[in-house]
């Protein structure tokens, strides 16, 4: 059973990246001066633009950590409440360029990759992370613990808003 979830849920991941390419929303740039060692380990999902993939699962994480070929092993796992159990899908992430530059492309279903762009980040703490997809429907608003003080929540979200994301439609996943 915990074999069929593990396959829908990997499934649907594939969905983000057969309708995109690993590219970046037109205007977007990742950041500069990346360190993936830093970047490494447990991310909790402080928001999300909504798709089918993650839809109704809530205390979401992504742990990150390096793969034997060099590039990156990722873990995303949510909670459903609906079927009252947790689902994980495990994909794989490689740069596109410059090892220094927030931009990868990853995979969870065979030769198809996503655009996984990181165009925020507190470079000081690595403490949050603004990630987008191919396109301006996928958003992501990372932080090593379940929630962000209020004001650094509200300046990615405003952050976001000025990118041409639609804020207005994020998920909390954290939040009752």
């Amino acid at each position: 059973m915990m074999r069929a979830a593990l396959k829908g849920f990997s499934a649907a991941f594939c969905a983000l990246f057969l309708s995109g390419c690993a590219g970046i929303p037109k205007g977007l740039q990742p950041v500069s001066g990346f360190e993936l060692e830093r970047y490494l380990g447990k991310w909790y999902e402080v928001a999300r633009l909504d798709h089918s993939f993650e839809r109704g699962l809530t205390e979401v994480t992504a742990d990150y950590s390096l793969r034997p070929d060099g590039g990156v092993r990722v873990l995303n796992r949510g909670f459903s409440k609906a079927k009252g159990e947790w689902k994980e899908a495990e994909g794989r992430a490689y740069f596109i360029g410059d090892k220094g530059v927030g931009q990868l492309k990853v995979s969870f279903f065979g030769p198809f990759y996503g655009g996984y762009n990181i165009i925020e980040l507190d470079k000081e703490g690595y403490q949050y992370a603004l990630v987008c997809g191919p396109k301006l429907s996928y958003l992501w608003i990372l932080a090593r613990t379940p929630a962000l003080p209020e004001a650094e929540e509200k300046r990615l979200i405003a952050k976001a808003a000025s990118l041409g994301f639609d804020t207005g439609k994020l998920v909390f996943p954290y939040k009752p």
